[in-house]
């Protein structure tokens, strides 16, 4: 027996007059006074099946029967529409299948929801995910990003990188985030970690002389969760040895270059631009800038530091937006709201008319002349300050220009601004703990310049570390390595490791690098945030097949369930408390 002769996407006039068999699911039955139209569905696109009782009783009879998301074989000749009939909206629209005979393949339970209901809940949606991935969106979105991973792949073989798979049980390694930890049923009392990376793995790699590696590879991160940020990534892994900055990021922006072609059409131009991280901070408040956006922060700090206005004469920094428009009152505390979401005690503000070309604003009155000069407001324009410590005034301001690029038409949602931002900082200081942590990873080697005296100097001492961003999104990052256990060991010192804990930790990392490691660097890229991007989609559960909600569950298989008392048993634990 065969299921199809066609895909029901693919019916066409040239197959006119031939008897086929199609196969797929009910998307919608019209009954029109015993002449039944059923709309067939596969991933392809869909067939409209026509049962007359007059030429089939038994298909008419079996139609009865029908409702959405039936799966059913039918087979019958190809007949044009009449004109009158066609759907040029469908590349299926000419055509019709005059069914002989009808079978219903299987049947299905009532729909808790429907494929083209809108403002669904999330959760419901993902308890009954399989039914959810039959919408054309997302069988839209995972089919591109199986078509960007071949792509990848082929491109990575292509330059001679080699697929190497790495562990899933590891050691745990402080990476940034939580490790998820699994214990051990052999070794009671002792676990693995999934890993956050296989950052060591690979470097491990070059030592061993493959050269060039890669992987798509899973990586696991407990950390709260949001609209871009899952706890089971897929990254593309890449790690070369005796590494030349130039061909790395050639290969890469081939790479996009190819993906953006192939999947949307679109031609990426390159070399990509490159920006320091300190630039992108000053003009954009954001080491992940969207350059869409023509809007730029300002600094002010030098031209109001002899201010009447305390806040600004005071402040470590003065920055500000220059927005196009001359907002009213009630838009401005609308902006004002904007700014502390991301921590600005308020939202100060000057406003030139565009008509009397008079400025509006509390503040103008503690303004000198020189200083109302320096700040140059033009007419019909709004100066919108945030007066701080620098980082907080990055934060609040790189925050409201995203909100003000989307609200003012700044930003074409069609056009794809790829870019390279690099010397990263080496280290930042974290208040809770009284310590250096290191801003990439603990292996990111320093520039030149501060491969000698980064310890002197923590705070403003720089990484051989770049990123990669598209309209806003880091889609991934990487560095050059460490190669020297002498020039590794005293970067753990920086980071306050005791000499107990490097060995402990990573103790085979520093044996590797002291039997002749090769220098080497690479660059990790979120594949779940590549697909975002390139469909276009604002959550990465829309690009991923079946993942957790933003709690972290799943409310398809009950994931994270209990476990019983004989399991616990075995693994040599005791629950502190019941799970909630």
């Amino acid at each position: 027996m065969s299921w199809r002769d066609l895909m029901c996407g693919d019916a066409r006039p040239e197959h006119v007059g031939r008897e086929l068999t199609l196969a797929g699911w009910t998307d919608t039955r019209r009954d029109h006074g015993g002449l039944v139209f059923v709309d067939l569905r596969d991933h392809t696109g869909i067939s409209q099946l026509v049962i007359n009782p007059e030429r089939s009783p038994a298909a008419a009879e079996t139609a009865k029967e029908i409702r959405n998301e039936f799966v059913l074989r039918a087979r019958g000749e190809l007949v044009a529409r009449d004109p009158a009939t066609v759907n040029p909206a469908m590349p299926t629209g000419e055509v019709e299948l005059h069914v002989d005979e009808l079978e219903i393949v299987s049947r299905s339970t009532p729909l808790p929801f429907q494929l083209d209901e809108e403002n669904v809940d999330e959760t419901l949606r993902l308890r009954y995910r399989w039914l959810d991935l039959r919408r054309a969106k997302l069988q839209r979105n995972l089919r591109l990003r199986a078509q960007m991973v071949g792509i990848i792949r082929r491109e990575m073989q292509a330059a001679g990188f080699l697929d190497i798979q790495t562990p899933i049980l590891f050691k745990p390694t402080p990476e940034g985030a939580r490790d998820f930890v699994v214990p051990s049923r052999l070794h009671k009392g002792r676990f693995f970690a999934l890993p956050q990376s296989p950052q060591i793995l690979k470097q491990l790699t070059m030592v061993a002389g493959f050269d060039r590696y890669f992987q798509i590879a899973i990586c696991f991160r407990d950390e709260d969760l949001r609209a871009d940020r899952v706890q089971e990534i897929t990254q593309l892994d890449v790690e070369l040895s005796f590494p030349d900055r130039e061909e790395l990021f050639s290969l890469m922006e081939h790479t996009f270059a190819a993906i953006w072609q192939e999947c949307l059409g679109v031609e990426i131009s390159t070399p990509f631009p490159r920006m320091s991280f300190e630039e992108a901070d000053r003009r954009f408040g954001s080491d992940k800038p969207d350059t869409r956006s023509a809007l730029e922060t300002a600094d002010a700090t030098e031209a109001t530091r002899g201010s009447e206005l305390g806040v600004f004469a005071k402040a470590a920094a003065v920055r500000f937006l220059r927005a196009p428009r001359a907002y009213g009152r009630a838009e401005l505390a609308t902006l004002e709201e904007v700014a502390k979401e991301r921590g600005a005690k308020g939202l100060a503000y000057l406003v030139r008319d565009h008509a009397t070309g008079e400025i509006r604003s509390p503040i103008a009155k503690f303004l000198s002349d020189v200083e109302l000069e320096a700040l140059n407001v033009g007419p019909g324009e709004t100066l919108l300050f945030c007066a701080d410590e620098w980082a907080t005034t990055s934060r609040v301001l790189g925050h409201l220009r995203l909100h003000l690029g989307r609200e003012l038409g700044l930003v074409d949602d069609d056009v794809f601004t790829f870019l390279w931002v690099d010397a990263f900082p080496m280290f930042e200081w974290d208040e809770d703990e009284a310590r250096w942590n290191a801003v990439h990873h603990p292996f990111t080697r320093p520039t030149d310049e501060w491969r000698d005296r980064f310890g002197d100097e923590p705070g403003v001492a720089l990484a051989e570390a770049y990123d990669l961003i598209v309209n806003g999104n880091e889609l991934g990052g990487g560095s050059f390595r460490i190669h020297e256990p002498d020039l590794q060991a005293r970067v753990f010192d920086t980071l306050s490791l005791s000499a107990e804990e490097q060995r402990a930790k990573f103790g085979f990392l520093l044996d590797a690098l002291a039997m002749g490691a090769p220098p080497h660097g690479g660059i990790a890229l979120g594949i779940d945030r590549m697909a975002m991007v390139l469909a276009g989609e604002p959550n990465l559960r829309d690009v991923i097949a079946f993942p957790k909600n933003q709690a972290g569950l799943d409310p398809m298989s009950g994931a994270p369930s209990d476990v019983t008392d004989g399991q616990l048993a075995e693994l040599g634990i005791r629950l502190a408390e019941p799970p909630a």
